[in-house]
């Protein structure tokens, strides 16, 4: 299997976590998002929406969107699913994620870092900062009785909502701040093939 991405991407780690995890075979074919790779004609043949992560499947199936692809990959391995019993459960903290905590971080980080420090709009980042405050409240909380966001072993929920939160660069997310989030970010680190996202995928950017 082939996986479009870059390495600062974290929708496609989440994709690119839950392969290694799994423990399936894939290779990585980096796209060159900070010079428009995405966004040119060749791509979108392969991605219409002109998106990163693309998953070009075993089978010659193309699928894009994070949460597909760790479908996909639960359903091909039968690994991640957790309980048959909580997969809707499973599937409403990956819909959470998508909506309440990358969709933003991933906004936040790209406004924070990889764009000129006079382009960069603070009201956009103030408003962010305090979304991004909520969410990762909500994914504290979550986390102050149990292991794991569903059942009693990791999961593509997990996967899913750590996707940003093992990158370096600010967003207004310390791990110190958040006690339940970094025992858990850590116990998800010292899982069997895990990798940290530029150890994982090519990076596009590289600062001056």
């Amino acid at each position: 299997m082939k996986l479009y991405c870059f390495g600062e991407s974290g929708n496609a780690y989440t994709a690119a976590l839950t392969m290694e995890l799994a423990g399936v075979k894939w290779d990585p074919i980096f796209v060159d998002f900070f010079k428009g790779e995405a966004r040119s004609e060749a791509y979108k043949k392969i991605n219409g929406m002109g998106e990163v992560p693309t998953l070009v499947t075993d089978n010659g199936v193309t699928l894009s969107q994070s949460g597909a692809i760790q479908q996909f990959i639960v359903d091909k391995t039968g690994k991640l699913g957790g309980d048959p019993k909580d997969k809707y459960e499973t599937l409403r903290w990956v819909l959470w994620d998508n909506h309440k905590m990358s969709s933003q971080v991933g906004i936040q980080r790209f406004l924070m870092n990889f764009l000129p420090a006079d382009k960069r709009p603070e009201g956009a980042i103030n408003f962010l900062s305090g979304r991004i405050q909520v969410a990762l409240s909500v994914l504290d909380s979550a986390l102050a009785d149990r292991d794991w966001l569903v059942g009693n072993s990791i999961s593509m929920a997990d996967i899913s909502c750590c996707g940003y939160l093992f990158y370096d660069e600010p967003f207004g997310f310390n791990r110190s701040d958040w006690p339940n989030i970094n025992t858990w970010l850590t116990r998800i680190s010292n899982q069997p093939g895990w990798k940290h996202p530029y150890d994982l995928m090519k990076r596009a950017f590289i600062s001056s």
